[in-house]
């Protein structure tokens, strides 16, 4: 599966050919170096490691070092592998750019991590409704969860319970997105709609 490394920059929109305004999000996808290339010979499957954004060498364990040593580049922060990445002619060392793997109209996933919201109530954390009435005795109820178990039997809470705790923060991929535009100079990408995660983060495009 094809796929670049990338960095959400913001939310911008583009207007059709119809009028419509579409709204996007500006990515800049690479340049990615492969730091390593797995074969069926080496490693039992076919796969491409790219590294993306140069990290400090003092930040990075000896054990990484060595394997950018090893592809003759500098220490990356990030570091994904794709299987059966289609460019092939790439060697260890090499940059793939944004244009060399998507084109305008490609449908792709974009897989990042959701921005954390902290600790949140059921209606919030699981779209629950509360009683969503005030009257006949219901006190600051409107966005209580409920009930969470029956009585003596089973007398207990299920597990898996939908209940308020921790939200957002984890990993999330969005499917079916649309390329709209490429800016191959400015190593930028166009995605139609939203992708996960806050400004800065980083972002895993694929098709």
């Amino acid at each position: 599966m094809n796929g670049l490394i990338g960095k959400k920059i913001g939310m911008t929109s583009i207007f059709e050919e119809d009028g419509r305004n579409i709204a996007c999000t500006v990515i800049e996808m690479g340049p990615c170096v492969v730091t390593q290339v797995k074969t069926q010979e080496s490693d039992n499957y076919d796969a491409i490691q790219l590294g993306f954004v140069d990290a400090k060498e003092k930040n990075t364990s000896r054990a990484m070092q060595g394997h950018f040593k090893k592809a003759k580049t500098t220490p990356k922060r990030k570091v994904v592998e794709f299987r059966d990445f289609d460019i092939v002619e790439k060697s260890v060392g090499e940059e793939i750019k944004v244009d060399e793997v998507f084109e305008e109209g490609d449908i792709i996933n974009a897989i990042g991590t959701s921005k954390g919201k902290g600790f949140q109530g059921v209606v919030k954390r699981h779209g629950f409704g509360g009683v969503n009435d005030a009257t006949h005795g219901q006190h600051n109820r409107q966005r209580a969860p409920g009930s969470i178990g029956a009585a003596s039997y089973p007398a207990k809470v299920f597990k898996g319970m939908r209940m308020a705790g921790r939200d957002g923060g984890t990993r999330v991929k969005i499917q079916n997105l649309e390329v709209m535009k490429i800016f191959p100079e400015q190593n930028l990408i166009l995605v139609k709609g939203a992708v996960p995660g806050h400004k800065g983060a980083y972002v895993i495009l694929e098709k």
